[in-house]
């Protein structure tokens, strides 16, 4: 896609229209589960809500709290799907023809966290695992002992959330006891608008109530549609250490230059920009993100208070994730946290 200006803005927003206007009847009203918003004056967060019945994601495989569908600031807008379908026979996600159609695993905005199945390795077919954020799932009776994230689980049981709503903030609880797998947890989210400030922090905490220890490790997806636009000239990837990979992106599409990762090309049809990312040390402050895109003159930042585990970048050309992965270790009675902070800000437009 050409970036030239506010000409190609108003072309794709029409295009993304009619897009919408031409999803079936099911995708329609798929589009109005239970959500929320809260807001802070910079910034204004519309959330979905877990449900189990009418909830907007409820597929096994990311975490069902604090599903962001749209994050405004300064007239930019952060999040959204970055995918025009849903259809519960995909696997992953798949290109049909102009669309992108994602399965139920696969169909959810913003920055969202997958956690490593708890139990899996052991749990006999037609028993439950765990997955922190979703509840005990059942292991298939014809299973062929690999897990497969993009395949929707039967939940045998979803746990109980509550839900605790401020102006400015909200709150997921979420309470698993399985007492068949041995994993027990109270797990809590909660998504916090500073005041007066175009910054967002994601507060986790994760408390052992059960009999074995818990042992995972978590990442955050980030899937990042900043104004609907493909990842393109003007798009740079900062992190803290030099980047080293093995397997950088083709050169034509971005390039690793030192700290950062600079598209040179936007991506259009199938186009992927994907690669490990190493050269980071095991201390949290190379747990920075920095994104920034001067073709539209808006950035962010992504910092946590725990050390990598491992990085990684996909990108297609409707979304930008950069996911980091951090360890978790929970003895039976013992807690675990971690923060995350977003900062959103405006930068001078390319050309201008």
């Amino acid at each position: 896609m050409p970036w030239c200006g506010s000409v190609t803005v108003i072309l794709m927003k029409t295009s993304l229209l009619l897009a919408f206007l031409a999803l079936p009847i099911t995708s329609l009203k798929a589009a109005d589960p239970p959500s929320t918003a809260i807001r802070n004056g910079p910034l204004q967060a519309k959330i979905y809500l877990p449900e189990t019945k009418r909830g907007f994601y409820r597929g096994t495989r990311f975490d069902w709290s604090g599903v962001i569908y749209s994050l405004q600031f300064a007239g930019h807008d952060y999040y959204g799907p970055w995918f025009t379908k849903t259809d519960p026979s995909i696997h992953d996600f798949i290109y049909q023809g102009p669309e992108i159609v994602a399965g139920p695993c696969s169909a959810i905005t913003g920055p969202v966290d997958e956690f490593k199945p708890l139990g899996w390795d052991d749990a006999k077919p037609g028993a439950t695992f765990v997955k922190i954020g979703i509840g005990a799932l059942r292991k298939p009776v014809d299973d062929t002992a690999t897990y497969d994230n993009y395949h929707l689980y039967d939940i045998a049981d979803p746990g109980r959330w509550r839900v605790n709503k401020k102006r400015d903030s909200i709150e997921f609880v979420h309470t698993l006891t399985d007492r068949s797998s041995g994993f027990s947890y109270v797990y809590s989210k909660t998504l916090q608008l500073t005041p007066g400030k175009p910054q967002m922090v994601l507060r986790h905490r994760i408390k052992n109530t059960g009999t074995r220890a818990i042992k995972t490790s978590v990442y955050n997806h980030n899937f990042l549609v900043l104004d609907n636009l493909a990842p393109g000239p003007g798009v740079t990837i900062t992190v803290p250490f030099q980047i080293e990979s093995p397997r950088p992106p083709d050169k034509s599409m971005a390039e690793i230059r030192g700290n950062k990762i600079a598209y040179v090309s936007a991506l259009k049809d199938r186009d992927t920009v994907a690669m490990p990312l190493e050269g980071f040390s095991d201390n949290a402050k190379d747990h920075q993100i920095r994104i920034e895109n001067s073709a539209v003159g808006a950035g962010m930042t992504i910092a946590s208070d725990r050390p990598l585990l491992s990085e990684s970048l996909w990108s297609i050309r409707s979304v930008i994730a950069m996911e980091p992965f951090i360890t978790i270790s929970i003895e039976p009675g013992q807690e675990f946290t971690w923060t995350s902070t977003y900062e959103y800000y405006t930068l001078p437009r390319a050309g201008k």
